[in-house]
């Protein structure tokens, strides 16, 4: 399940495409839910993207700076290592 909140978007739709008109202050919030693949791999010179996909065929992908990749890796670990996940 993918849920998607547009948080005061403005679009247009003019000949077929569509276009932000809106401010550039806004916010969104996209959230993925009984995620069946989840893969890693290198974005960039840098960066490590992490790619997920649910059975609908909505996917999710995040891209992170190692120092926020390392702290996502950290955070699952101590959440191993409380028994709070993966039992």
């Amino acid at each position: 399940m993918f849920t998607l909140d547009l948080d005061e978007f403005t679009f247009e739709l003019k000949e077929g495409a569509i276009k932000h008109v809106g401010p550039s202050n806004t916010s969104a919030t996209a959230k993925l839910y009984d995620v069946e693949g989840a893969e890693v791999r290198e974005f960039g010179d840098k960066r490590v993207k992490l790619a997920f996909e649910d059975d609908e065929g909505n996917e999710v992908e995040v891209a992170l700076f190692p120092e926020a990749a390392a702290e996502v890796a950290r955070g699952i670990e101590a959440l191993e290592e409380d028994g709070r996940v993966f039992e």
